[in-house]
């Protein structure tokens, strides 16, 4: 994997299976331009925050659970170059109606700085959204990878973290306000695999309990931006596709 389109919205619950046959239905026209993987996370754990959050993110309205997808590709210029000739309009297919607003989806394109394990399908994913300091990057990749072992011992099986290189502003939402991003500020887009949210939720507890009462080292961002979930794969294109 070496670049990443992350995506964040917030779907109806009740239309889970018909956001199922909309991903399916848009995957052919990715694949056919070069993306080598997507896929769609529904919430299945999201905790309310109390700065910043998924339902903030999102502007979710009752009923919505948070969305957490990420389309692989090869590199950025084929990226570029997928998203092009869809606001070209190039060859895009019958699709059925989006069944969630787009007009508070997010998104935007990153670079892998930490890619650990192995990504494999009917994963339970954690999600993170946060930003750091542009200048603080090799930092943020040294925090990431201290924190490796701990994951690995606790039964994670990948480890993502994704840096900002095409984020746009968005009109409603985006990254940069869902993380209150102050100047100089780069929205990450970051996620472990887990084999079930059981391993999940018992490796939280974990850390919470080893974590107790020891002086927590200084941060290369501010943790109180950052926002988390846990979410379910509804559709993956490695096995739906």
């Amino acid at each position: 994997m070496t670049y990443v389109s992350g995506f964040v919205a917030a779907v109806p619950a009740a239309n889970k299976d018909a956001f199922i046959a909309h991903a399916r239905a848009g995957w052919p026209w990715f694949q056919k331009r070069g993306a080598l993987r997507m896929v769609e996370c529904l919430g299945t754990d999201v905790p309310h925050g109390k700065q910043t959050d998924f339902y903030r993110a999102t502007d979710a309205r009752e009923g919505e659970v948070p969305l957490f997808s990420w389309v692989e590709w090869p590199d950025r210029a084929t990226a570029d170059a997928a998203w092009a000739g869809m606001e070209n309009g190039e060859d895009l297919p019958q699709m059925p109606e989006l069944p969630f607003d787009g007009t508070r989806m997010f998104w935007g394109g990153f670079d892998p700085i930490v890619q650990v394990g192995e990504s494999a399908t009917g994963r339970y994913v954690q999600g993170f959204v946060l930003a750091a300091p542009e200048d603080r990057k090799q930092d943020y990749i040294d925090l990431a990878h201290s924190a490796t072992e701990m994951f690995q011992r606790m039964g994670a099986t990948y480890q993502a973290e994704c840096w900002g290189v095409d984020v746009p502003h968005g009109r409603q939402t985006d990254f940069y306000r869902a993380t209150e991003a102050k100047e100089g500020e780069v929205p990450l887009f970051s996620w472990i695999e887990w084999p079930d949210r059981a391993t999940c939720d018992k490796a939280a507890r974990t850390m919470e309990a080893e974590m107790e009462g020891m002086d927590m080292p200084a941060m290369p961002f501010d943790g109180k931006r950052m926002f988390w979930g846990g979410f379910t794969p509804v559709f993956d294109s490695r096995v739906q596709g």
